[in-house]
């Protein structure tokens, strides 16, 4: 099924997407060829570090495919900064550069930037939109916190998620050329709700120096402590209710996104299909019991690319 999937939209619509160019001059071959690298390139980094949104990102339309796969591509190195890196100032110097290869991507439309095949597509994006270069800063400030360092209230967990996750909605959204409040309103919920749920599934693989992502206000108020959560013994009711209710928190958010569905112009919904794998996650949280480490929580979802391509014909997130 995930072979037909890709088969059908990738192998087909990219291939009309971005054709080869057979031209007659040498230089303009070698310029299609580098252009062809850097969009492959940008591609497999998603597919293979966000399988997810690399399947929501498929549906998508011609150019607009390609510039987002540059965007989601962006914010993969960006949130790889710190992986398999012990040291936090190594991750300091790793932000620190991307952060100012954004202002070289938004400098002149020949203006020079590092040659990596992520930042020359983002510096193809910036060139053909409009779109805000502070939603690129804050993908990676935001990102700019200790491994160690907690979510004390699921407050400051929702302005993460909505700093990281709605930032690259609202790109996404910009790409479209879409500036409406009602879109922005439905973008910031989908994007705290898909943040919250990554944060959660992100929980099994974290590290005994790394903070967990349960808000330290949720852990007091069911009595429990980090170490129960990372040992996660099923039935352990406390720690099933401190991942309830920040799932719910999800939920919610998610909720309040699809009852905007009828201010987000047609055109635009395809842009908010992560919304159902959030869903589908969510309810296989919920069937599990909320136990994360649950195998129909841990497995990747197969039905995915079938469900995401219907509600798409649909019109619908």
């Amino acid at each position: 099924m995930r072979y037909l999937f890709k088969r059908f939209i990738y192998s087909k619509s990219l291939q009309k997407s971005f054709p080869q160019q057979h031209r007659a001059a040498h230089s303009v071959e070698k310029k299609t060829t580098n252009e062809s690298f850097c969009t492959n390139y940008c591609i497999s980094l998603v597919e293979k570090n966000d399988y997810e949104n690399y399947l929501c990102t498929l549906l998508l339309n011609g150019e607009q495919r390609r510039h987002a796969f540059a965007l989601r591509a962006f914010n993969v190195e960006v949130a790889n900064c710190g992986a398999k890196v012990s040291e936090e100032h190594i991750t300091k110097l790793k932000l620190k550069f991307w952060y100012d290869s954004v202002d070289k991507c938004f400098a002149s439309e020949t203006s020079y930037v590092e040659d990596h095949p992520v930042l020359r597509e983002l510096k193809n994006t910036v060139n053909a939109n409009k779109i805000s270069k502070i939603y690129l800063k804050r993908l990676v400030t935001a990102r700019d916190r200790p491994s160690n360092q907690p979510f004390l209230t699921v407050k400051q967990l929702e302005e993460y998620a909505d700093q990281v996750f709605s930032s690259l909605f609202h790109l996404l959204v910009e790409l479209n050329g879409i500036k409406d409040i009602q879109v922005d309103h439905a973008v910031s919920h989908l994007g705290k709700s898909q943040g919250i749920t990554t944060l959660l599934r992100a929980i099994p693989y974290k590290g005994r120096n790394q903070a967990l992502n349960i808000p330290h206000e949720v852990l007091i108020k069911h009595g429990v402590s980090q170490e129960r959560v990372m040992r996660e013994k099923t039935g352990d009711k406390g720690v099933e209710e401190c991942i309830f209710e920040v799932a719910t928190v999800a939920h919610q958010h998610l909720e309040k996104a699809r009852s905007l569905m009828d201010k987000v112009p047609r055109d635009a919904r395809k842009l908010f299909l992560p919304s159902i794998a959030v869903e589908r996650y969510l309810e296989r949280l919920r069937q599990a019991s909320f136990r994360l480490t649950d195998q129909k929580c841990l497995q990747r979802d197969t039905m995915l690319p079938m469900s995401l391509y219907w509600h798409k014909l649909r019109n619908r997130y």
